[in-house]
Formats: structure tokens, C-alpha cells, sequence
């Protein structure tokens, strides 16, 4: 499998009550295939996998796979304290055809680079698929280092990785040193960064709700090489970066800017709290001018 274009880590819509609206989920699911984003990923940080029971999330693999009929591919994320679950997570996967995972280090417990390698190794046997590697450290306190990279550079399965430490140096590093596993950009406000230091697939939570903007900026970097329309679109795209980053509110803006596309997707589960009046009125501005700045470079 070849990471290429943009991934959408989609959101878990929610009913007041937090049950999933399979409604709602369905019309976010035709949404991102019909904007033409290249793949869907289940269980991302965005989907508020941590919020959710094991059952919820087998449920929502088998559901999302049946809702996406083979048209994109579906990478599942296999995040969870104990490597156990992450294997159990990868099992379905398997059962339910998925084209690739995605693997993070387990949070809280700080392992070694060593054990990042030996929890994602163990994963790896269990599904035998294609992997897309999660460096986070802002969640998980530790990065996947180089002992962990080149433990895993060996296996054929080990892809890409998606890298969201914000150290640019990591980028340099990893372009240079490790050219075999592809880099994706996971840091919004460096997209353009990464896309000069080729990587050529962008996992980005605000395609969810705007994934003309994020296409847009993909094509005219990574396919036409047109970095002077690039940095014309990410200068447009900046103002938003900075409203869906500012006061920890990322997964609130996420879901409250689908619903301004018409899909109401509902709270995030607590102890997350949705956007107040003043947050929603802010967000729905910038997202407007945003809409206006990308048709205008897009000449629409």
C-alpha cells in the first residue's frame, strides 16, 4: 500500500445522551469519499477512541467498513494502554479487511524505544498488514526514537509514519535517515514543511469538515510541485490551524465544523465539554473566509 494524499482521522458522532448516531456517522463517511480524501482512518485521536468502551470500537470498525463498501481504503487505529488490546484492535482489522493500521506508542507508561518496537513488532505479527506508524509525543511523553525506527525499518510492513512531535528536526531526520518509511505530515501548521521534504501523505483532522482546502494544498504541493500556490493556500489555511489548536479545544472545533457542513455530529464524550457561543461564532467566521480564500486561489 502506497500512503499517498489525505487521510481523515473521522469523528464518532454522538447523540446527546453519547450514544453513536449511526445516522449522522453514515452521512460523514459520504462526505469525506464523495470530497475525495484518499482514506479513512477509524479509532484516531479525532474519533475519541480513548473515550470508548472495546465493544464500541470493534462495532465501529465493522460499521465504518460496511459504510465505505471498498471505495477508500480504511486504516484502523490500534491505540490502547496495553499491547494486548492494540492486538485485539488489529485482529478485527484483519477480520474486517482493512488495508492498514495505524500504531502509537502506548500512552502513560514511557516505555524505551526498545519496547515502542516490541509493542508495535507484536501488533505486526498479529495482522500482517500494512502500518502506518503515530509519533505523538504531546499525548504519549515519549517519541519513537531511532532505536525504535530501526528496529522496526526491518519489517517490510512498517510504511509510513505519521509524525506530530512539531520538531522540525524530526523531519529532517526522518526524511534523510530513514527514506524507507514514508513521512506524513501530522502537524497541520508545518504541512507545507512536509510536503518540501517529501512526503507525499497528510493525516489531518480538519479534513473532516474541510477537505477541499486540504486536498487543495496536497495537489499543489505534492503532485504539481507548485510551492508558491502552496504557500498561498497554507497562509489561508493558518488562521483556522490556529482557532482549532488555541485553548485545547482541537476535538470541539473538529466535530462543530462538520455540523456547520450540515452534519450534526453531536458533543465530545466528557469530560470534554462543546464549544460555547463565542467559540462557535469565531470558528464559523475564519472557516467562511477560509472557504472564500481557497476558491479565489482555486479560481472557482
Amino acid at each position: 500500500m502506497q500512503f499517498e494524499c489525505i487521510y481523515t482521522p473521522i469523528v464518532t458522532p454522538y447523540f446527546e445522551d453519547f450514544s453513536v448516531n449511526d445516522v449522522a456517522l453514515a452521512a460523514a463517511v459520504e462526505h469525506l469519499v464523495g470530497a475525495g480524501v484518499h482514506g479513512i482512518i477509524v479509532a484516531g485521536t479525532t474519533g475519541e477512541y480513548y473515550a470508548q468502551s472495546m465493544e464500541e470500537r470493534l462495532t465501529l470498525i465493522a460499521q465504518i467498513k460496511g459504510l465505505i463498501a471498498g471505495r477508500v481504503p480504511m486504516i484502523v487505529g490500534t491505540g490502547a494502554m496495553r499491547t494486548e488490546d492494540s492486538i485485539i484492535y488489529a485482529e478485527a482489522a484483519v477480520e474486517h479487511d482493512a488495508d492498514a493500521l495505524l500504531i502509537a506508542t502506548p500512552p502513560y507508561a514511557y516505555p524505551t524505544g526498545r519496547e515502542i518496537a516490541l509493542h508495535a513488532l507484536a501488533i505486526d505479527r498479529a495482522a500482517d498488514l500494512p502500518v502506518m506508524l503515530y509519533n505523538y509525543p504531546g499525548r504519549m511523553s515519549v517519541n519513537m526514537d531511532e532505536e525504535t525506527l530501526n528496529r522496526l525499518g526491518r519489517s517490510p510492513n512498517f510504511l509510513a509514519i505519521k509524525e506530530s512531535s512539531g520538531d522540525i528536526n524530526r523531519v529532517h531526520i526522518l526524511a534523510r535517515d530513514y527514506p524507507h518509511i514514508a513521512l506524513s505530515c501530522g502537524m497541520d501548521d508545518q504541512a507545507l514543511e512536509f510536503f518540501a521534504w517529501g512526503a507525499r501523505s497528510w493525516v489531518c483532522a480538519g479534513s473532516n469538515f474541510a477537505p477541499e482546502a486540504h486536498i487543495a494544498l496536497y495537489r499543489a504541493c505534492a503532485l504539481e510541485g507548485d510551492f508558491s500556490k502552496g504557500r498561498a493556500i497554507m497562509s489561508a489555511m493558518l488562521p483556522l490551524m490556529r482557532v482549532l489548536e488555541q485553548g485545547g479545544k482541537f476535538i470541539q472545533c473538529i466535530k462543530y465544523g462538520l455540523t456547520l457542513r450540515g452534519i450534526d455530529v453531536g458533543p465530545p464524550r466528557r469530560p470534554l465539554k462543546s464549544l460555547n457561543k463565542d467559540d462557535k461564532r469565531e470558528l464559523a467566521e475564519v472557516i467562511r473566509t477560509l472557504d472564500r480564500a481557497i476558491a479565489a486561489i482555486e479560481g472557482k
